[in-house]
């Protein structure tokens, strides 16, 4: 895909950003320069900027992980807990003019085509696995839009979720962090990373630790960023205490903690 088409595609993927906001949520300004920051920086996070990993299937998982925002994707007749969102992302960039495997461009989605872990890991020179990779390759600024479009249409929800006294100080403090490249960024892979914040699965003890609850436990604090760092790692402090012993979640805290402060570089 040449660089021209690359920026065609991506300027059709914001007029569906900017075409698809709720009113309870402002609209996200960004050039497509910001979208292919903001996209980076997912991918630095998500898959520590390695190609290789735009793909993978971690172990002890029932799905398949693909793009810079480790879209899932269940194998046939095995839904789990977490939202399916690469048939979603598929949709989004053919309504961008992206390119598609034909493979994927069916009525009906197609589940994973490998049905484990094991023959996924066999499967490493398979032609739709190939051609996956390529897709994915060529495709990380649509990603990037994509995970824009989402924090806009997700957004609306997380407002309907929190309580009516609650959403107006909420709006506001969103409308602060996406003021900006980095605040947007934030939201983006906060929730990306750790949820909205608006599922009874999304809790210990009555206690929250994504997106909602971040935006609800935010001061007025002049540097709005580095308050929402603070915020969201004292939810996950919480969330570790609050978390079954048999989890030992105690392990993941350092790289949690890593990962929000990145918010700040």
């Amino acid at each position: 895909m040449t660089k021209r088409r690359v920026l065609l595609h991506l300027l059709a993927a914001c007029v569906l950003v900017r075409g698809a906001v709720a009113a309870s949520s402002p609209p996200l300004e960004l050039s497509p320069r910001e979208i292919d920051w903001i996209g980076e920086k997912v991918f630095e996070n998500e898959c520590a900027s390695k190609n290789e990993d735009l793909i993978g299937w971690n172990e002890g998982e029932d799905f398949l992980s693909l793009g810079i925002g480790h879209f899932i994707w269940y194998p046939a007749g095995r839904p789990g807990p977490f939202h399916e969102s690469f048939p979603e992302y598929v949709r989004f960039a053919k309504k961008s003019g992206v390119q598609i495997p034909r493979w994927l461009d069916v009525p009906s989605f197609p589940p994973v085509p490998w049905d484990t872990r094991r023959a996924y890991l066999r499967g490493q020179n398979d032609v739709k696995l190939r051609q996956l990779r390529q897709f994915l390759l060529a495709t990380k600024q649509t990603q990037a839009a994509f995970l824009v479009h989402r924090l806009e249409r997700d957004f609306a929800v997380l407002v309907e979720a929190a309580p009516k006294k609650d959403r107006t100080r909420i709006q506001k403090q969103y409308k602060r962090l996406a003021a900006t490249p980095a605040g947007t960024f934030a939201l983006i892979d906060y929730v990306n990373f750790k949820g909205a914040g608006v599922l009874p699965a999304e809790r210990y003890k009555g206690q929250g630790w994504g997106l909602l609850q971040v935006l609800e436990g935010m001061r007025e604090a002049p540097d709005v960023l580095s308050e929402f760092v603070r915020v969201a790692e004292n939810l996950l402090e919480t969330r570790v205490r609050n978390s079954p012993p048999a989890r030992n979640e105690q392990k993941w805290l350092p790289g949690w903690k890593r990962r929000v402060r990145s918010y700040l570089q």
